[in-house]
């Protein structure tokens, strides 16, 4: 089994970095695969990646090393994917798009213009006994939402999962492309379609994961065999600390949930390394939509490489050192990459012809029925029809990815409830305490005033004690 690509960049010091700290770095070279790092206290750790670009390194050799075989294996239906990750201002949308994707200097085009003439170069020196064709297909992860970039009204895609195809998107807009120029243009409106924002870190703040899907349909013309492999681009939202960025209303809601949805990533990531050999070991791809459709890249069937990008400065050290630990648990990931289900089309064209999707849909709902109560079932299918599930059922393998789905949907609403019932139940303690407290002052108030024959306090003082009460419990009463 193959293991992750897992390569670190450094970017350059930016203006304000150079402005706060001046030229101090907080790592040292040692070669293009090992480097030496200092944190915050000078502690000093020693990193070995498979690459590690540091602030000179060209876009042409991050491509070249990171992403040219995978764009070939690609072509030859062998899955592959990119992920860039790191804080946000890093350096990771410049990694992946450069500058611009249509206009900029040759010397700064990024990873994503690299790929798209990468594929066709590929295509144009198979011969001519292969034809080919490329789809794309480009969403973000927003809000815990799947957007379709090139479609926006529809913002709410729903992720499955089929046996033969894996991980899939349905319903998402897939482009037919025949050039280079034509696929930059297609991502060029699609990213005017992400959602950005301003932070104290950075002025073009990506709000969300961006997916960019590449499909390559390979077909042999001699026998009409075909085979398809799927290229994957990720440009992962960077993870923020507040008091950094300042971020505040929107751009802070925004920020909690990239932040947890990495937190998923890391928690996914964790799971596949520090499980027991030859024992099974809970995934929990389920947790956020990211790692739901990185699942088939993480330890499945693709050929998968990640770039850590990182801020040299020392104001950053913690999240650069949180950053490069990321990458150093991500090398131990094993690949399983695989040609992409060989198909006779011709057999096909000959074979038994497919169910419709009413039948598909009444043949799966059968199964249910022999498995779960009617009232159940036709609570389920009302369930799944109100969440897309039951788009176009073909196997029993898709039900059961769809209970898994809800399932994990329930299972979450339920786990912030319990967190919602029991930050209310902290509440009501300290709400408890203090009353406690205010009726034993009140207590020892009424025993000094009636050692000193002072009536006049006794008397006024159960008023003041039973307003404070009612409106302890009208405050009470609030807490939802």
């Amino acid at each position: 089994m193959a293991s992750m690509t897992i390569c670190a960049r450094f970017r350059p010091l930016s203006s304000k970095e150079r402005r706060d700290h001046g030229d101090a770095v907080c790592i040292q070279h040692v070669d293009s695969e090992t480097f030496s790092f200092k944190d915050e206290k000078d502690e000093e750790f020693t990193f070995s990646f498979d690459k590690v670009f540091y602030e000179k390194s060209e876009q042409a050799e991050v491509y070249e090393f990171l992403a040219s075989p995978i764009v070939r294996d690609a072509v030859d239906a062998i899955n592959g994917t990119i992920v860039t990750y790191g804080q946000t201002g890093a350096g990771k949308t410049y990694s992946m798009e450069g500058p611009s994707i249509l206009v900029c200097d040759e010397q700064k085009r990024g990873l994503l213009p690299r790929v798209v003439e990468g594929l066709f170069d590929c295509i144009k020196s198979s011969g001519r006994t292969m034809k080919h064709s490329i789809k794309l297909s480009m969403v973000e992860i927003y809000m815990e939402r799947v957007r379709d970039l090139f479609d926006l009204a529809k913002d709410n895609i729903q992720i499955k999962e089929s046996k033969s195809q894996g991980i899939l998107l349905n319903g998402v807009t897939e482009i037919s492309v025949s050039s280079p120029a034509e696929a930059l243009q297609s991502l060029s409106n699609g990213i005017a379609n992400r959602a950005v924002g301003e932070t104290q870190m950075n002025v073009s703040s990506s709000r969300s994961h961006c997916i960019y899907i590449f499909t390559v349909q390979q077909e042999v013309k001699k026998d009409e065999r075909s085979k398809a492999g799927k290229l994957i681009l990720v440009d992962l939202a960077g993870s923020e600390k507040v008091e950094k960025t300042g971020a505040e209303g929107k751009v802070l809601e925004e920020a909690k949930t990239i932040n947890k949805s990495l937190s998923a990533l890391g928690n996914v990531i964790n799971a596949l390394t520090c499980g027991s050999s030859g024992k099974a070991n809970h995934i929990p791809f389920r947790d956020s939509k990211l790692t739901r459709i990185l699942q088939d890249s993480l330890g499945g069937n693709s050929r998968t490489a990640l770039l850590c990008c990182c801020s040299p400065s020392p104001s950053n050290a913690l999240e650069s050192l949180s950053t490069l630990r990321f990458g150093m648990r991500a090398k131990h990931i094993k690949m399983s990459p695989r040609l992409k289900g060989n198909e006779d089309k011709s057999a096909k064209k000959n074979g038994p012809p497919s169910p419709t999707k009413d039948e598909s849909c009444e043949r799966i709902l059968g199964m249910l029925r022999e498995r779960f109560d009617a009232e159940d079932v036709k609570l389920l299918e009302e369930l799944f029809t109100l969440s897309g599930i039951l788009f176009d059922p073909s196997s029993p393998e898709e039900v059961d990815s769809a209970l898994a789905d809800v399932t994990s949907q329930t299972i979450t609403l339920l786990q912030q409830a319990v967190e919602d019932l029991a930050s209310i139940v902290e509440e009501l303690k300290r709400e408890n305490k203090a009353l406690k407290n205010e009726l034993a002052a009140a207590k020892r108030l009424d025993a000094q005033s009636e050692a000193a024959g002072d009536t006049s306090i006794v008397l006024h003082k159960p008023s003041g004690i039973i307003s404070s009460v009612v409106s302890r419990v009208r405050s009470l009463s609030s807490i939802k």
